[in-house]
């Protein structure tokens, strides 16, 4: 008897090539809840990790929200929404968010992954164009590649290179313009008054990935349309309930028409099981927060200004950031990850992130800040940052 060889050796070769670099990561373990000082891997740390901007997946409301969803309507759905999967509790978390985005309709999907993904290969041909940012998200990438258009990307925030971009294609070719509103990795605010000018002058589809903006930008956290008045601008917007809403999935706000039209052509929408009732009810309940306690961004940002202002002080390069996510660049990929590991056995979990996530050149840590973060742990963080930046190199004071 022969003796099969693996046919998936090579991976084995990649995670060597990964450990030589000192790029490999293993996955840090929760246990616990999401909270700003969590147990990680039995280490009790700081936790500049999280996107849980607002601290709402602990919050009294959500957790109940979820518990009578559930008493009431069990634990699944049972079926993808086009077939016996549509429960009203889905409805109406549609109607919400419609409302608290000042949009005619909205489509709930499983994640904003999935929703960017599925909105933009469902709604361009092999015929049309993607007009997009060179540092858009990967669910925008991906979205565009299943969609087979064209592909044209400008350089980062950059709209006069977009123009030259839009002013080599035909007129009547359709054309999408996408752009993130929070750069995930940089925390910088995309160009929507500049870009939403542009799409309006050539006649494109204008789509704004706002996941990070959600609960977090904007009056009440309606996000960067709102932020920048750009309301009836933006034919296509998308948002996370996975972040600052605290609980999963992502959703599409555009034109009754649009939505519509994805409940037909989008393919996570068509073939994934929809949230379970637990899901609906939380994000619902979160809406309600956003509404009835907006004090709760403002901690986000007191929190945020504090922590970026120590971060500069002590002569850390933070980019470009205008956001709570705070990245702190360091250049090499190895120097990162051992920056991060560091900062982990010093009392504080900020992710090392390098290529290809990020620029060879522009690996970092990355932070971000939470609402429900106190003035004392957010001092120990910049001690520790302080400390193991000398240690390592990376302040020189």
């Amino acid at each position: 008897m022969t003796t099969r060889l693996d046919p998936l050796s090579f991976l084995d070769a990649d995670l060597d090539a990964l450990r030589q670099q000192g790029l490999y990561r293993h996955l840090r373990v929760l246990e616990g809840e999401q909270k700003p000082s969590s147990t990680f891997d039995q280490r009790q740390v700081v936790n500049l990790s999280s996107n849980n901007y607002l601290g709402l997946t602990t919050h009294p409301k959500l957790r109940e929200a979820a518990l009578d969803a559930t008493r009431r309507l069990g634990v699944g759905s049972g079926s993808v929404r086009t077939i016996a999967g549509t429960m009203e509790i889905h409805m109406e978390l549609e109607r919400r968010l419609a409302a608290f985005k000042k949009v005619e309709a909205v489509v709930v999907f499983q994640s904003g992954f999935t929703a960017n993904a599925g909105t933009v290969s469902a709604v361009l041909t092999k015929d049309d164009v993607v007009v997009s940012d060179e540092l858009n998200h990967a669910s925008i990438i991906d979205g565009s590649r299943l969609s087979r258009a064209t592909i044209k990307v400008f350089p980062h925030k950059d709209a006069a290179a977009a123009r030259k971009v839009l002013e080599s294609l035909p007129a009547s070719q359709r054309k999408l313009l996408i752009t993130d509103g929070v750069f995930s990795m940089d925390g910088d605010l995309g160009a929507l008054p500049e870009l939403c000018a542009l799409a309006e002058e050539f006649g494109c589809i204008m789509m704004v990935d706002d996941a990070h903006a959600s609960g977090v930008f904007g009056k009440n956290g309606r996000g960067t349309i709102d932020h920048f008045g750009m309301h009836g601008r933006v034919d296509i917007q998308v948002g996370t309930l996975s972040k600052a809403i605290g609980a999963l999935g992502g959703y599409v706000a555009g034109s009754k028409m649009l939505i519509e039209y994805l409940y037909h052509r989008a393919r996570p929408f068509l073939f994934s099981t929809s949230h379970p009732p637990a899901t609906a009810a939380a994000c619902i309940a979160a809406i309600d927060v956003l509404e009835q306690e907006p004090q709760i961004i403002d901690r986000l940002w007191e929190n945020t200004r504090f922590f970026k202002a120590g971060l500069q002080s002590l002569g850390l390069n933070t980019g470009l950031s205008e956001s709570p996510i705070t990245p702190v660049i360091v250049g090499d990929g190895a120097l990162a990850m051992k920056l991060s590991d560091r900062l982990f056995e010093e009392g504080v979990f900020a992710q090392g992130i390098a290529f290809p996530t990020v620029a060879r050149d522009k690996a970092r840590v990355r932070t971000i800040v939470t609402a429900t973060h106190t003035r004392d742990q957010l001092q120990f963080a910049l001690a520790a940052f302080g400390r193991v930046g000398r240690e390592l190199g990376i302040l020189k004071h």
